[in-house]
């Protein structure tokens, strides 16, 4: 999307920004994309309850409650997968509004010996979207476990669910230039308006430039993540008992070039210059990344990988495998009158050129358990 300086919004976090550039220097992508959704006094997710109609975008969990039902049935599958431990810690990482998890425990009463076992644990940093998820769990009679990060969740027999949580995770972006590759920056132009340039990269470390960017064409740009906020306590918290965990995301199977950081605000797509604080801040999951860094965190020979991957697979594919056109057919049937919304929103999480397939599921589980189920 095309930036138009003109249209920037002066939110408190980009005068912020701007004064903070001003006095040290450019920020990387990676650091701006921190301050835009984790900044304590103006960050996104700090401030505003984004999900939902009344926010900037929609969720799985608020199109349909069987997206969170067949999840807690899933959760009760790998559960038995693991010998029905007597207890299992079951954890959301970034739960919205607490939509998915209410619909999970709702499903899992069919399951009481898992119910009796679980330990529920929500991953959560904003104290606003802990007030709705409070709120939204109100009347499930078990314990809630709120936690700022995965790390401080206790040890055990675990099941991890995270919807929509990989694609916040902040990035670096690497730009292609005729001298080679060097860091996407954001700072300031004359007029004191935020705008992408590029720095030198870190003479602290060399970040490798994968085989399918080798020979990128000057201009291209190059995502590169971290995700070691999830693989290393997944690692951990798998060394010591059976670990399964579920996530589902959009993006692409195999890593590829090209700019995928996007803004949304008021359910529309703006540049991600455009209201720093004010609008969610994501890029498109590189899958490919993902398998790679789980499968080699915590572990000290790649051929005997500590954590194993399932997937990744469509979104589509994964929840026709747990029953959701069977599940839709009886919901309807109990439900007439709703029968039409029901229909509409699992079209809608199934859709070929949309929910369908953009979105993939990627299943992690510990090297002694069965492929998990779905995949």
């Amino acid at each position: 999307m095309n930036y138009d300086p003109d249209a920037r919004r002066d939110t408190p976090l980009s005068c912020n920004l701007i004064a903070r550039i001003k006095r040290d220097g450019p920020l990387t992508v990676r650091q701006y994309m921190t301050a835009c959704l984790q900044d304590a006094d103006h960050g996104y997710y700090r401030r505003r309850e984004a999900i939902g109609r009344t926010g900037d975008f929609i969720t799985a969990p608020e199109i349909s409650q069987i997206f969170g039902e067949l999840i807690g049935l899933w959760s009760a599958v790998v559960w038995q997968q693991m010998g029905g431990p007597s207890r299992i810690n079951l954890i959301e990482l970034g739960p919205g509004r607490g939509s998915l998890m209410r619909d999970a425990l709702r499903a899992l009463r069919l399951v009481p010996d898992f119910l009796s076992a679980a330990n529920v644990h929500l991953v959560e940093s904003s104290e606003t979207l802990r007030a709705a998820q409070t709120e939204t769990l109100g009347a499930i009679d078990l314990p809630i476990n709120w936690h700022p990060r995965l790390e401080d969740v206790p040890e055990g027999p675990t099941i991890v669910i995270g919807n929509e949580f990989l694609d916040a995770l902040p990035v670096e972006q690497l730009i292609a230039t005729p001298s080679g590759w060097r860091c996407r920056s954001v700072t300031v132009d004359d007029l004191d308006r935020l705008q992408f340039g590029e720095i030198a990269l870190p003479p602290s470390g060399r970040l490798d430039i994968p085989v399918h960017a080798e020979n990128a064409p000057a201009g291209s740009i190059l995502t590169v993540p971290n995700f070691s906020e999830l693989s290393a306590p997944l690692a951990s918290l798998g060394k010591s008992a059976p670990l399964a965990a579920l996530l589902i995301d959009y993006g692409h199977a195999a890593s590829e070039i090209g700019d995928s950081l996007q803004a949304v605000r008021d359910h529309h797509h703006e540049h991600p210059l455009t209201s720093p604080g004010e609008a969610d801040l994501t890029t498109q999951v590189d899958f490919e990344a993902v398998r790679t860094q789980i499968t080699m965190s915590g572990s000290e020979n790649a051929a005997d990988p500590a954590l194993v991957v399932d997937g990744p697979i469509t979104q589509a594919e994964f929840l026709g495998a747990l029953g959701i056109v069977q599940r839709a057919s009886r919901l309807m049937a109990a439900n007439p009158i709703e029968a039409g919304n029901i229909e509409l929103g699992v079209a809608r999480l199934l859709a070929p050129q949309g929910m369908g397939t953009r979105f993939k599921a990627l299943g992690v589980r510990s090297g002694g358990l069965p492929t998990l189920p779905g995949f």
